[in-house]
């Protein structure tokens, strides 16, 4: 784990950031104190169950409903009022090499290929056995689930591996989604789904996939005509009478079909407190239900899958490189590390817990704005707070977010400025704000947008050098109108074209800004949710820093330290990872990994 100080204080003298621990610490302590003094064992029962699951996202129904599948009885308890947590809210890319559906597709996968991407985006830092338990099981996850719940998949066609000239890489990609879902099938239930992070378009079905056109739709026939199939999706889903659900809303609700057809119950409003030892085993856990504390005992194990710490603000202090804050995240906001503070404080160890799943954001009004393809469409460029480039804005989004932190002790860079011309705006989707109309006042009041005739008085008003950002933007001009960028390679990967324009020659990433208004929008370093927490062995088991097991734990998704290390490997690293994870906890709690 690495931690970042901005400077040394002096000799004996505790630092703010030791401080805010410390306090955050004696503030756990006395909440974990309340169960500990009372006797947890002595608390009202709430049942016993071969497993127990904290967390109702991905990689808790995941493995609740593998335990199911294997005999086990099982419950979720889920912190907030409604269930799916992040996943709901997410795009739901899933990405799991060899997996049935893009082998069915023709994908030319192989395990060789996928050990040879993965081992090279990740690096030795994440144990090699894990890589392979990932890899080995992540297939026969997607096979699980799609046999037992509603939920079927398509490939992302066309959505490249993040790295995919890395030896294994695959420029088509591996990621899937879930198909369309009709949400009836919940019944009274589907009213307790966490709503998504953005409302697709009204009377529309879309996908994940589909984004890459709809941003297009006004320049492309082949955007114009994905509008028109998402639109006769949503009216022959009307026509019949479904409820139809996409993205993380098919993936969170069909998961949650699954888990009612194999008698699981999902418990809401139901927080974790703590972890119930005895013996040196974990064998239930402390929550509070209806206002009062209670345990639930398990026999076979607690599966922790309750999410990352990023709405924790003590927590992110204590860890993560600063500026940090929970303002720019997209995770859902009961996301505050209780399952990864609960396995800390039985000598857990943990890993990554400064780093995130950090991608560009626009704090606009209401929520962050996580921007993909913004940033990336010809006619763009980021500047740093001098007026400069400093990174390739079509480069994979968590890159882009470390790039930001790396230079900005020396180079200014949170904020940075996407800076954009008229032409760009007559021609493109921007959020959900339709090509040449004008944004929300709002934009503009809180700060997150500027709007100026030349570029010096948009340089004036995001407060930057004038000088600089005109050379900037001329030098960047001259090389977009060669199709080139020998700064910094924007186009040079198949990464980098999967939002872009195809209609823009030579290169459809690079497009001159000539065109007044000009606008700029604020980036910050945004995230999907952090990516450390406790460390887990090829079975999902939670070790200790000594590398011995915490007998009846495990962790999977973003309470446990993440299988992607400090990268990427492609869309879905996120949820592909968390769901395989979760079915390994589980059958290895069955007993039959």
């Amino acid at each position: 784990m690495t931690t970042y100080t901005n400077s040394a204080p002096p000799a004996g003298t505790p630092s703010r950031r030791r401080v805010l621990a410390g306090a955050a610490g004696a503030g756990l302590a006395a909440a974990a104190g309340v169960q500990r003094g009372a006797h947890a064992a002595d608390l009202p029962p709430l049942g016993t169950y071969d497993v127990v699951v904290i967390g109702s996202g991905a990689a808790g129904m995941t493995a609740a409903l593998t335990a199911a599948g294997q005999g086990l009885s099982c419950v979720v308890v889920e912190k907030a009022p409604t269930f799916g947590g992040s996943t709901a809210r997410s795009g739901a890319g899933i990405w799991i090499p060899n997996n049935p559906v893009i082998l069915a597709a023709g994908v030319p996968d192989t395990p060789a290929k996928a050990a040879a991407y993965l081992a090279a985006v990740v690096g030795p830092e994440v144990p090699a056995d894990r890589q392979r338990a990932f890899l080995t099981h992540g297939p026969a996850a997607i096979s699980y689930v799609m046999a037992h719940s509603p939920l079927r998949f398509r490939w992302m066609e066309g959505y490249s591996d993040y790295y995919p000239e890395l030896p294994g890489g695959l420029a088509n990609g591996r990621s899937i989604e879930p198909d369309q879902l009709d949400g009836r099938i919940l019944g009274a239930e589907l009213a307790r789904l966490n709503p998504p992070y953005m409302d697709v378009p009204a009377g529309m079905v879309v996908f994940s996939a589909d984004y890459k056109w709809l941003a297009l739709a006004a320049v492309n026939a082949k955007g114009a005509a994905v509008a028109a199939q998402c639109l006769a999706r949503g009216t022959a889903a009307a026509l019949r009478g479904e409820k139809p659900l996409t993205m993380g809303q098919s993936l969170a609700a069909g998961l949650r079909a699954g888990l009612r057809s194999a008698g699981v119950s999902v418990w809401l409003n139901t927080p974790l407190t703590d972890l119930h030892v005895e013996n040196g085993t974990v064998t239930g856990a402390v929550v509070t239900r209806d206002g009062a504390a209670g345990l639930i005992r398990a026999r076979r194990g607690v599966i922790v899958g309750s999410g990352g710490f990023e709405h924790n603000s003590a927590m992110r202090d204590r860890y993560q490189r600063q500026p940090i804050g929970t303002d720019w995240t997209v995770g859902a906001k009961e996301n505050t590390g209780d399952g990864i503070r609960a396995g800390e404080r039985l000598g857990a160890a943990l890993d990554l817990m400064d780093d995130a799943w950090f991608g560009p954001a626009i704090p606009v009004p209401g929520q962050p704005y996580f921007c993909l393809a913004e940033r990336t469409l010809p006619g763009g460029l980021l500047v740093n707070g001098a007026g400069r480039r400093f990174v390739n804005e079509a480069a994979p989004y968590s890159d882009v977010v470390h790039t930001m932190y790396d230079v900005h002790d020396t180079d200014p860079a949170i904020p940075s400025w996407l800076i954009v011309d008229q032409n760009y705006r007559n021609r493109y989707l921007f959020k959900d704000v339709l090509p040449a109309l004008p944004f929300p006042d709002d934009w503009y009041d809180s700060g997150a947008a500027h709007k100026a005739w030349t570029l010096d008085a948009l340089a004036t008003s995001i407060g930057v050098p004038p000088a600089a950002l005109r050379t900037t933007v001329d030098r960047f001009n001259s090389q977009a109108r060669r199709g080139e960028d020998p700064d910094f390679h924007r186009g040079d990967s198949a990464y980098d074209h999967y939002y872009t324009d195809p209609s823009v020659l030579p290169n459809p990433c690079l497009a001159p800004l000539r065109l007044p208004p000009f606008h700029a929008f604020r980036i910050v370093p945004g995230d999907l949710g952090t990516k450390g927490g406790m460390r887990t062995d090829a079975r999902a088991r939670v070790l200790r820093p000594d590398g011995s097991v915490i007998r009846g734990l495990y962790a999977a998704g973003n309470a446990s330290a993440a299988v992607m290390g400090r990268s990427y490997a492609g869309a879905g690293s996120t949820i592909g990872p968390a769901m395989t994870f979760g079915y390994i906890a589980a059958r290895d709690a069955a007993g039959v990994l």
